[in-house]
């Protein structure tokens, strides 16, 4: 009895010479799902969209021609071109808050970091208490940036003052232009200590356990481990924690006016942040176009800083703790 299966495969289910098996395509009915579930997340992605462009990049493209006119909210706007970035450029007292705003972020970026990455690692042994003093520490955070400078300007008083009662002397925290900005840098470490902390602590957690274990097999102490070991597996969060911060702190306002009571930088211009010297434009000088050119200039700054440190973290940054 012959076969009836010719060479070459053929009605035995092979393929013949030079034809290939159906590749892994997609089945007829996976390409509809994908194009449902594309239509989904888009469904759910729309709302969020929405919002990002009417209340981020439609007020930055508002403000971006803003900085282009000449504008008192009275009358009708004039197009003036670059000249406010023009004039700014020449402009010391510009120039005096973006220097305000640079120090007051170095006085207390770093100082807000390292505490609250010390607080961290003692609230991460477990001692007791601890969710307590988690709630404790986040509160300043919660609170009201105005209210919190109102009261501390309180505290600071030279005659009933708290603090000054603590040191049994009179100083003159808020008046002289050399405490003034350290004194609001310490209330914004005071304010954001915790909050930070709470952000060390979520890291910390997430180190397993067997990576300590290993290092103090091989002799590590405390304070290598902290340096060897937990410093750099916590650096996706330190660039998480360093870039909010930055970009905050150089928009801090209402904890300056809070403190001084003053959008003008008082005393003597040693508190006048980039933010207030805006507001001074705006609101009190009604030149909308110069304070828009500041904003331009500040967020420019922003994404250079950020960019900076996108950069200095990229190739420093350890995600994989297995």
């Amino acid at each position: 009895m012959t076969s009836a299966a010719a060479p070459g495969g053929h009605g035995t289910g092979l393929p013949a010479p030079g034809h290939s098996l159906p590749g892994p395509g997609a089945p007829p009915g996976r390409s509809a799902r994908r194009r449902r579930e594309a239509a989904s997340a888009w469904a759910l992605l729309v709302p969020s969209l929405i919002g990002v462009g009417l209340f981020l990049v439609v007020p930055v493209g508002v403000v971006f021609a803003l900085s282009l006119m000449e504008w008192d909210l009275i009358s009708e706007p004039r197009w003036v071109g670059a000249t406010h970035y023009g004039e700014l450029l020449g402009d010391a007292r510009f120039w005096n808050s973006i220097a305000v705003t640079g120090r007051f972020v170095v006085l207390a970026i770093p100082t807000s970091i390292a505490l609250g990455l010390l607080l961290a690692v003692a609230l991460n042994r477990g001692l007791p208490g601890t969710r307590a003093l988690r709630t404790l520490y986040v509160l300043p955070w919660v609170g009201a940036p105005l209210a919190l400078g109102v009261v501390w300007r309180w505290l600071f008083d030279p005659s009933q003052g708290a603090v000054n009662v603590l040191f049994g002397r009179r100083i003159e925290w808020m008046s002289d232009p050399a405490l003034a900005l350290p004194a609001v840098a310490f209330v914004s470490v005071w304010s954001s200590v915790g909050y930070i902390s709470l952000f060390f602590l979520a890291g910390l957690q997430q180190i397993p356990i067997s990576v300590y274990e290993a290092a103090k097999l091989d002799g590590a102490g405390s304070v290598r481990l902290l340096w060897s070991v937990t410093l750099p597996l916590l650096r996706p969060t330190t660039f998480f924690i360093t870039v909010t911060s930055v970009i905050s702190s150089f928009q801090v306002f209402d904890l300056v006016y809070g403190l001084t009571g003053s959008a003008a930088g008082y005393p003597s211009g040693s508190t006048d942040v980039i933010a207030a010297r805006i507001y001074q434009e705006a609101f009190v000088s009604l030149n909308l176009g110069r304070a828009s050119a500041m904003a331009v200039i500040l967020f420019a700054v922003l994404v250079v800083v950020t960019l900076i440190q996108q950069r200095w973290f990229s190739t420093r940054i350890t995600y994989d703790m297995s």
